[in-house]
């Protein structure tokens, strides 16, 4: 098993409306996911509950079955298409930690 964390930090010109209109879509197409993409068992994004102490926005917490179905994940159409219309336009800085579970 994979565990794969992404932190992103959003565009700090987008308004306080904005941010959370775009949490709530990264988290929807994220999660979305799960059941679609060959080799996801888990998938939470976190956007609620950000303390002053942080230093991004958003975190993604999945798991996959091996880092190939990481690969896989990685270039699934349905995956790339949520990073490109939710998460990328919106997001200035992203930061991944992979590891074996």
């Amino acid at each position: 098993m994979v565990k794969h964390i992404i932190l992103w930090t959003l565009n700090p010109s987008l308004s306080e409306e904005e941010k959370q209109n775009v949490k709530a879509g990264i988290k929807e197409g994220l999660e979305g996911l799960l059941g679609k993409v060959p080799g996801l068992t888990d998938v939470k994004v976190i956007i609620d509950g950000r303390l002053q102490s942080s230093n991004a926005d958003v975190m993604l917490d999945s798991t996959l079955e091996s880092e190939e179905a990481l690969k896989a994940y990685a270039v699934h159409p349905e995956h790339v298409a949520v990073a490109d219309s939710k998460v990328l336009p919106y997001t200035v800085q992203r930061s991944c930690l992979d590891f074996e579970i």
